[in-house]
């Protein structure tokens, strides 16, 4: 069992609390969700991995349109790596003050086989992929079951690893990567502009997007790499955008975005958040 690392932190660790919290983002976001369509299919969505009370509004968009969407068999969730440089898998059920998320250890166990490091203590603290489950939980009645993955800068071939997994074990899935959008500010030593500092946020997170919503991979590697941007899961990001255009889904869609800014009032130091969805 992998247990709850940050309940307490990022979110409630009381489930009332917790359920309430997140239908508060909801109502303030993307409204409650609607019944299941099963001829709409998605096929990955970005994000964010912040504090509830700082990106759950923007979380509820992209888990509004999954809750909306056909159930998949498993659900990829490809977190950012912040405890190491490995890329590796976790094969460990996820606790949550919800409940218990279970592995698709079928899954893991393939990939792991095809060449994925398998390393349960990274996973442990991190944080960025136990922050999607509460929303999943509260979306879905039926059995969840997920493959935990956090990208490094090794990431080369574990798109077409996963994609190749799926198809051998016949798994229907949604892609999640977890992650947050420019961090600015002297907390995470990034000040590339000082003033009308809202504005060229959003510019410079706008600039990124516009790269995701072509499924540009190599562009937003590129830009990472000339601006500087602290966007803390384009590694995840880009394996998505891999995935994508193994599978020919090509619909990108951004659906929210904001900062925390935005939420204190404040932008000395602040982080982008985003939702966003793609199906075929």
């Amino acid at each position: 069992m992998r247990y709850a690392a940050v309940a307490g932190t990022f979110y409630p660790s009381d489930s009332a609390k917790l359920k309430e919290l997140i239908s508060n983002c909801f109502k303030k976001g993307a409204g409650l969700p609607k019944a299941r369509d099963n001829n709409k299919e998605i096929k990955a969505v970005i994000s964010p991995h912040a504090g509830f009370v700082y990106s759950g509004v923007c979380a509820s968009f992209a888990y509004k349109t999954i809750a909306e969407s056909k159930f998949p068999d498993v659900f990829i969730i490809l977190g950012t790596n912040h405890q190491s440089f490995d890329t590796c898998l976790c094969d460990e059920d996820f606790e949550t003050p919800l409940g218990i998320v279970k592995n698709d250890k079928e899954f893991s166990k393939a990939l792991n086989e095809s060449g994925v490091l398998l390393d349960n203590d990274i996973h442990a603290d991190e944080h960025s992929i136990e922050v999607q489950l509460p929303f999943l939980q509260t979306v879905f009645n039926s059995d969840i079951k997920i493959v935990p993955i956090l990208v490094s800068q090794d990431f080369e071939g574990l798109a077409e690893r996963i994609v190749s997994v799926a198809k051998k074990l016949r798994r229907s899935f949604i892609v999640i990567a977890s992650s947050d959008f420019t961090h600015y500010g002297a907390n995470y030593d990034f000040v590339p502009f000082e003033d009308d500092v809202k504005k060229n946020l959003y510019k410079l997170d706008k600039d990124a997007i516009d790269f995701i919503l072509k499924l540009d991979d190599k562009g937003i590697i590129e830009y990472v790499k000339k601006t500087g941007a602290t966007i803390c899961g384009f590694l995840p990001i880009t394996v998505l955008i891999r995935i994508c255009r193994l599978i020919k889904a090509k619909d990108a869609k951004l659906m929210n975005y904001y900062t925390s800014g935005d939420v204190v009032g404040d932008y000395s130091n602040a982080v982008g958040y985003a939702a966003i969805v793609i199906k075929w």
